[in-house]
């Protein structure tokens, strides 16, 4: 049964108190339908609290969240439409990952896969008459994933899901999202550190920063509206300084490595750097882009206000 006919996930001022402080400041998210989202933040920027007030874990003081359509106190009407998996996987120890499952195959409502399927999907196939207790931390949280693919949910809530990967796992894990949004149309919100590995596989980006959401916006715009940065290797740093300089769009950042001038693009393009040092004679030996990235973007959001957290408090 579908109770929403928007976003899978929409709040709107968000606020939240511990005491005296304020975790959560009129925070406004939007997860659109189809999308792998990422949210990021320093430790205590407020993710892990924004996620309990989603699924009702915790309370919240004011504001509105609609996850499908309902509200945080309302989702098990749902029926399994969103799940979660948290960074420290919630598992009986002395159970078997097959046991596990087919309990979790007993409470699910609109089972799509057997527990044998989503053992084979998340690789953990040869691990199914192990204990729970004697896994590593990857394959816990293999484990916990598996549980929630057993139905067909809309919309899935992972928190830090690279925690505990190795590279093979973590390439296993993106293969996995990017084939369930794009072959079942299933919206992810993913919150985590790994900010290279969010780059890899979301769509859409929102950095939470001092319980505000202060960037959020599709990947292609968010990185296609930064200022990129450009090395120049050429023969005079001098004479390539006074050049450019006085091109709209240009900023020069360091010309004091030799032979290395490092510039700073605002809708110009490299090409046009090449063709005025090399038409006043410069001999231009390389150029060397570096593009906005999800952590350049983030340190320069964070590094000169970073966030201080609630003593005491788990944000």
């Amino acid at each position: 049964m579908t109770y929403y006919n928007t976003a899978p996930l929409l709040v709107t001022e968000l606020s939240k108190k511990y005491g005296d402080f304020e975790v959560l400041r009129k925070l406004s998210l939007e997860v659109a339908a189809g999308a792998v989202h990422g949210l990021v933040g320093l430790n205590g920027s407020g993710k892990t609290t924004t996620l309990e007030c989603l699924l009702g874990m915790q309370s919240f003081d004011s504001g509105s969240i609609r996850v499908l359509g309902l509200p945080p106190d309302q989702l098990h009407r749902s029926r399994g439409g969103v799940v979660s998996i948290f960074d420290n996987p919630s598992l009986h120890p002395q159970l078997t990952v097959r046991q596990v499952l087919e309990h979790a195959s007993l409470l699910c409502e609109q089972r799509v896969r057997t527990p044998a399927q989503v053992e084979a999907l998340l690789g953990i196939s040869k691990y199914s008459h192990f204990k729970i207790r004697h896994l590593s931390l990857g394959n816990r949280r293999r484990a916990s994933i598996a549980q929630a693919l057993l139905g067909s949910p809309a919309l899935v809530l992972l928190d830090e899901p690279f925690n505990g990967l190795d590279a093979g796992g973590v390439d296993d894990m993106l293969a996995l999202i990017s084939t369930l949004n794009r072959e079942e149309g299933t919206a992810f919100l993913l919150s985590s550190h790994q900010l290279p590995y969010l780059e890899k596989i979301c769509s859409h980006l929102s950095i939470l920063h001092k319980g505000r959401i202060v960037v959020s916006d599709h990947v292609s715009r968010l990185f296609n509206s930064r200022v990129s940065r450009l090395l120049v290797s050429c023969d005079d740093v001098v004479r390539a300084c006074a050049i450019v300089q006085d091109i709209p769009g240009v900023r020069i950042e360091d010309n004091s490595a030799a032979g290395l001038l490092t510039l700073q693009l605002e809708d110009v393009s490299p090409a046009l750097i090449n063709q005025r040092l090399v038409l006043k004679g410069i001999a231009v030996h390389e150029l060397q882009r570096e593009r906005a990235s999800l952590t350049s973007l983030f340190h320069e959001i964070t590094a000169s206000d970073p966030v201080h957290t609630a003593p005491e408090a788990d944000l």
